[in-house]
């Protein structure tokens, strides 16, 4: 699915709406089009992983993942691994939590999944495990060992 031809659309339709007023509604049509072209892709996505939530919750096994290539979002079902990680081994993905933080450090997590073309779950997932491994950050010394 391109997310491009969504805001694309979006577009098409506020230039529209500029074409009712005078040469300054165009303007003001302009800048708002510009201005709201990048928050409108991050809510598209906001609406399609609260989708994909909500019809895994309805699906017997299995879940609905929205991955990203590029910018473009894909809908993806995942089965249930019948691993030993999944039977509830440490890391099977069996715990929930909700998580509120400001919208600009959404924004960031957000960009940086997409630079890593993984979902923002996985990103968050590595991040929180990396940050509580043993030998990783205790306060502003890094320990450990290192490869070169």
């Amino acid at each position: 699915m391109r997310l491009s031809d969504f805001t694309d659309a979006l577009k098409a339709d506020l230039a529209s709406l500029a074409e009712l007023g005078d040469d300054s509604a165009a303007e003001a049509a302009r800048r708002l089009t510009l201005a709201l072209q990048a928050a409108a892709g991050f809510r598209l996505l906001d609406a399609l992983g609260a989708a994909a939530e909500e019809i895994s919750g309805q699906l017997p096994s299995g879940r609905v993942e929205i991955r990203l290539t590029g910018q473009d979002p894909e809908l993806v079902f995942v089965e249930d691994e019948t691993s030993p990680a999944a039977a509830g081994g440490d890391d099977a993905f069996t715990a929930r939590i909700t998580l509120r933080l400001p919208e600009s450090l959404k924004l960031r997590i957000e960009a940086a999944a997409t630079r890593e073309s993984v979902s923002v779950n996985a990103w968050i997932v590595r991040a929180l495990a990396r940050g509580t491994a043993p030998g990783g950050r205790s306060g502003n010394r890094l320990t450990g060992y290192a490869r070169s």
